[in-house]
């Protein structure tokens, strides 16, 4: 698990770290440098006649650019500096030009050429504290950058981009990798600064962890591994699940949510159906006939107790189904509330049934996306991070706020953010097998223990991280991905998370 720290904590950790300021940017420095020695060079090739650009702004970032441009010119690559020659980090400049690079002004005709020749760009226009996005004359040359083939690394986060909550005003610096110095900043895994971001990879430049108090998390992939059953272990005491979901007008969301539901540890898995009007007795109603035929492993019932269920995908017409999900939140039972059943929450009685399961210690789970969030009527100011927390203090439920960087929020501020998914998992369906999958992770959680707000949001997140790794890992190949395909390789990503916590 990896702490994700605000830029005003990173900043009052770098001046809590008892070194002088020169000292962390020499260890910035060298960190950096030996990255990019490492793309130039990963196949033991020589550094000497490999060329090295990199674009410096005013301030430390710039400084660390300038920097570990002289320690890679010091080892034999050919070097230039684009920027403001008045306004550099005087010491870094120094050390740039004493190592023989080249120093050019952001307008200077030869810039468009040292990109087109670039071996590797380094970006150091705009750290952490950058507000307003690049201005001229620099936007101009990150412009130009976008058209050149060479692999950008970012310091400690691409220029253009809020650090502290992933927005772009105006153009931005994409990178292929990003070097972060201490800690990920929240910027760098919420959209759409992760699209700028590139690989993440974190370098210790001596910050103290105590220092280190986090806004979120990130999982890695050993955290979402899901436990072996015990040796003594019944179907009963892994957890049942409930699924209510799907209709006659969108039946393959009851079938997508249950092949979430079936991949997630629990027990047993029983589908509820919807009641009058679809079948009575021991006559299946065509929804559940459509399930029971493909999992004869699932149970049809609307009696049996279980221990989590979700509710919502598929149901339809929110005024349809609002005594369904009226009923579901007057049981104690955990509870994933997704697609319809949010709908429902914007009611005045969805509204007071949810303040009524929050005030009993009872566990919900809302799975809106950005415009189901809106709709709801959550403050949407100050970045999805933060609105999120809000939305769970508020309501009092865990909150999944989905989307590219989905954020999982509890009601004591415990955030998550997550890295694994990517835009596969943008197809119809997709959150149906969610919707399941955390369903079902609950159920067994509740069986292997006590569990409250902050760990059913830990449980949010890994099935989150399963649920965008198996999407990834469906359309590794470059073929379409569906709703079916990321199901079907829910079992390959538990498998590689196994592995990696062993």
């Amino acid at each position: 698990m990896r702490a994700i720290c605000s830029v005003d904590v990173v900043r009052t950790a770098e001046a809590r770290a008892g070194v002088p300021e020169p000292v962390l940017m020499q260890r910035a420095s060298h960190a950096l440098a030996g990255v990019c020695r490492r793309l130039l060079c990963g196949d033991g090739t020589s550094l000497r006649g490999r060329h090295v650009v990199a674009l410096v702004g005013t301030g430390n970032n710039g400084g660390d650019a300038l920097w570990a441009l002289s320690m890679l010119a010091g080892r034999g690559a050919r070097t230039t500096v684009v920027g403001d020659p008045a306004a550099m980090h005087v010491e870094g400049a120094r050390a740039a030009r004493a190592a023989g690079a080249r120093v050019v002004g952001w307008t200077d005709p030869a810039v468009a050429a040292a990109l087109g020749g670039a071996d590797l760009v380094l970006d150091g226009i705009l750290g952490i504290g950058g507000r307003g996005g690049i201005r001229q004359p620099a936007a101009a040359v990150v412009e130009l950058l976008a058209g050149t083939e060479a692999p950008v690394v970012a310091v400690d986060v691409p220029s253009g981009v809020d650090a502290g909550t992933g927005e772009v005003a105006g153009v931005a610096v994409t990178a292929h990798v990003t070097v972060c110095f201490g800690v990920l900043k929240p910027g760098l895994v919420l959209a759409p600064g992760r699209d700028h971001a590139g690989a993440l990879t974190v370098v210790d430049i001596g910050l103290v962890d105590e220092h280190l108090e986090p806004v979120a998390h990130a999982l890695s992939l050993a955290d979402l591994a899901i436990a072996r059953p015990a040796g003594d272990a019944h179907k009963y005491r892994r957890g049942l699940v409930g699924v209510s979901a799907g209709s006659i007008h969108y039946p393959g969301a009851a079938l997508l949510a249950v092949d979430g539901a079936r991949m997630a540890g629990a027990g047993m898995v029983v589908l509820r159906p919807a009641g009058a009007g679809l079948g009575a007795g021991s006559e299946l109603d065509p929804v559940g006939a459509m399930v029971v035929a493909r999992h004869p492993d699932v149970v049809v019932s609307a009696e049996r107790p279980v221990d989590a269920c979700c509710i919502g995908p598929g149901l339809g017409d929110p005024r349809a189904c609002a005594d369904r999900v009226l009923s579901a939140l007057a049981d104690p039972a955990p509870l994933v509330l997704d697609a319809s059943a949010l709908d429902v929450l914007a009611r005045q009685d969805g509204r007071t049934a949810l303040a009524e399961r929050s005030a009993a210690g009872r566990i919900s789970v809302l799975t809106p996306h950005a415009g189901e969030f809106s709709r709801l009527g959550f403050d949407t100011a100050g970045g999805r991070l933060a609105c999120a927390q809000r939305a769970a203090r508020d309501t009092g439920a865990v909150l999944v706020l989905k989307g590219p960087g989905t954020v999982v929020a509890a009601p004591d501020g415990t955030a998550f953010i997550d890295t694994f998914a990517d835009a596969q998992l943008a197809t119809a369906g997709s959150g149906d097998v969610l919707a399941g999958l955390l369903a079902g992770m609950l159920a067994a959680a509740v069986r292997a223990g006590e569990l409250n707000a902050a760990g059913a949001a830990l449980v949010a997140a890994r099935a989150v991280g399963l649920h965008g790794l198996a999407g990834r890992r469906a359309g590794a190949g470059g073929e379409p991905v569906t709703a079916t395909d990321i199901a079907e390789h829910l079992r390959r990503a538990r498998a590689a998370a196994s592995a990696a916590a062993t």
